[in-house]
């Protein structure tokens, strides 16, 4: 017979955790399953070790960029295997210490693979339950390329542990991952190509502000090439063989490495959907703004696993705190559903590229009537006095509200002032309401008011 229990989570990462341990506090009979090590993606191959990587390239752009405007050492050196192991003191506790703290919960831990065997019943392993409620939470994993030879391709995970770093460096496809690895190797001292069949990198940013960004990465001594598609990728000296079709017809160039950076799709390929009476869109399972199924509704479904929001580590914590609400039921009705206030995004380039809110092509798609604040501004105190040679920014008002619909932030504190938008188009706040702010100065969030 199958074991009951009130809730099977499937997946350990932010948006599983955040479930599973608010319902076994409220005395639910709960299991977990994951069939990779327990702390989901951000914490073990993505945001937080890849940002220890960043921080160390960091370092050495800032003593790049200070040469000559007050410090005279030779240009700082990164020390990979250094750099792997401080990494390592960041991740490789992270299994041990997050199945201890589910059960010390009071919650099952289960290593396998989840199959649905029928819409109520769920195997792991061999074993199979009957839980109440299922929460698919089983993040994401690198899109299928179509191309021969994309098996011989490193994923970013892997590129996060390599003991030595390769000299010479190739990355399928121009979004978040390939620029912010190649932005880390470049300076470590690879020779770092980019290619992205598209016209431009980085789709869903500013068309602008991603051109400077182009400009800065091709500055670093990146080959960032566009409308370039890999038809071919094979083993050769040692190293691979790349065939691209490119602009000027099909060419090849070799490498030592070739990293997939062309994006993830929710990874619920294993999970035998249509069994469990599953709908599956194009960006995860269906489900409605609770987040439950729309076809089973046993089901629900948060972070990179559900086709709604951004694939974003800070939505699928929400989205698990959704979930949690409404199963227990405990929170008021604004709390189970999906909160829909713009979400910013960082490309952890440096400098970094930050995003909140519509485009202006999205705004003008949406036919709102808008001021877009548009200046390059390495020439601004803040950017000067740092060296910093490539940053911009493009804030877009309504006209007659002065509400905020758009935020695009190039340069040294990106990351950190696109944070004050999306804090004020969630507030309801107006740009006058920035604009009359004082700000401590003279820092990033100072210029704020001069965006505006």
């Amino acid at each position: 017979m199958p074991e009951t229990l009130d809730l099977l989570v499937v997946g350990t990462g932010s948006a599983g955790q955040t479930v599973a341990h608010r319902c076994a506090k409220e005395g639910w009979k709960v299991a977990v399953a994951d069939d990779r090590p327990y702390g989901g993606t951000c914490a073990l191959r993505g945001c937080d070790p890849k940002k220890v990587f960043v921080a160390a390239a960091e370092a050495a752009d800032w003593q790049r960029r200070m040469d000559g405007r007050g410090l005279a050492e030779p240009e700082a050196r990164i020390d990979w295997s250094a750099l792997q192991a401080f990494k390592r003191t960041f991740t490789e506790s992270v299994p041990e210490k997050t199945e201890k703290s589910l059960r010390d919960a009071g919650i099952r831990t289960l290593h396998g693979t989840a199959r649905f065997r029928s819409p109520e019943t769920v195997e792991v392993d061999g074993e199979v339950f009957a839980p109440e409620t299922v929460v698919l939470a089983t993040g994401a994993e690198p899109m299928s390329l179509g191309f021969e030879g994309e098996d011989l391709l490193t994923h970013s995970d892997a590129f996060l542990d390599l003991e030595e770093l390769p000299g010479e460096i190739t990355f399928v496809g121009g979004g978040f991952i390939s620029f912010e690895l190649a932005h880390v190797a470049a300076r470590a001292g690879a020779r770092v190509r980019i290619l992205e069949m598209m016209e431009r990198p980085l789709g869903p940013f500013d068309a602008d502000l991603v051109s400077v960004l182009v400009s800065a990465t091709r500055d670093l001594g990146v080959q960032v090439e566009t409308e370039t598609r890999v038809t071919r990728v094979e083993r050769r000296n040692g190293g691979f063989r790349v065939e691209i079709e490119g602009p000027g017809g099909p060419v090849s160039h070799t490498a030592e490495l070739v990293v997939h950076g062309a994006g993830r799709v929710p990874r619920l390929d294993g999970l035998d959907l249509e069994a469990g009476g599953i709908e599956r869109g194009k960006r995860g399972v269906r489900v409605d703004q609770h987040l439950r199924s729309v076809s089973n509704p046993r089901v629900f479904a948060a972070g990179d696993a559900s086709e709604t929001g951004p694939p974003l580590t800070p939505v699928a914590g929400a989205q698990g705190r959704v979930v949690a609400a409404n199963l227990l039921g405990t929170k008021p009705a604004d709390e189970t559903t999906v909160d829909t206030s713009p979400v910013p995004s960082v490309v952890f380039t440096l400098p970094p590229l930050a995003a909140v809110g519509l485009t202006a092509d999205q705004a003008e798609e949406e036919r709102l009537n808008v001021e877009v604040h548009h200046h390059e501004t390495a020439g601004w105190y803040t950017s000067r006095r740092i060296g910093e040679k490539h940053a911009a920014h493009k804030v877009l008002v309504e006209k007659g509200t002065g509400r905020l619909v758009g935020a695009h932030l190039l340069g040294h504190g990106a990351e950190e002032a696109i944070n004050l938008f999306a804090l004020a188009m969630h507030s309801g706040l107006r740009a006058d309401d920035l604009r009359r702010a004082t700000w401590a100065y003279p820092t990033k969030s100072s210029d704020l008011s001069y965006m505006l």
